[in-house]
């Protein structure tokens, strides 16, 4: 912030922002937050293996989420609709949907997503400080304070039915 309380414009180049996450799995770059943008929205660039899942089946009362395919191919399963997304391709996910998504591909995803308004890239934040002590319990429970749920018994037969690693 600046003497205004203003955030001060500024460049983020290829490599800037934070960037946390498995490089065998779903790594995310933080570039904008709730901070950046007076809580309007965050911007969070997802780097996905080949056949990673991104995160489990879940559904956020909060947030709209907006994916813009970079590179790669991108499954996601947005309420009972499946669908595969290249680049160029915009995948919604309203909030209040049950919805997931994955590397559907053998090469790396990037996706660029748009989180409106910002929340959710700080669970993100969350999850990603916890690296290998992630479990379940403990995603539920941090979901539960952004307003989300999470449902592993649905999520395993997507990572079954399309080889994913989770």
């Amino acid at each position: 912030m600046n003497e205004t309380g203003t955030t001060a414009a500024r460049v983020l180049g290829p490599n800037d922002g934070d960037i946390m996450g498995a490089p065998d799995g779903v790594r995310d770059r933080f570039m904008v937050g709730r901070g950046d943008s007076g809580g309007g929205f965050a911007l969070v660039e997802h780097l996905m293996a080949p056949r990673a899942l991104a995160a489990p089946l879940h559904i956020h009362t909060r947030e709209d989420e907006y994916s813009y395919v970079l590179a790669g191919r991108v499954g996601a399963l947005l309420g009972e609709d499946e669908l595969v997304a290249e680049a160029g391709h915009l995948i919604f996910k309203p909030r209040g949907q049950w919805h997931t998504f994955w590397n559907a591909g053998d090469e790396p995803a990037r996706v660029l997503e748009i989180i409106s308004p910002a929340g959710l890239d700080e669970l993100f934040r969350e999850l990603g400080a916890l690296g290998d002590a992630l479990d379940p319990e403990t995603m539920a429970t941090l979901a539960a304070r952004y307003g989300a749920q999470v449902d592993f018994e649905r999520t395993f037969p997507i990572v079954e039915r399309h080889g994913l690693k989770f």
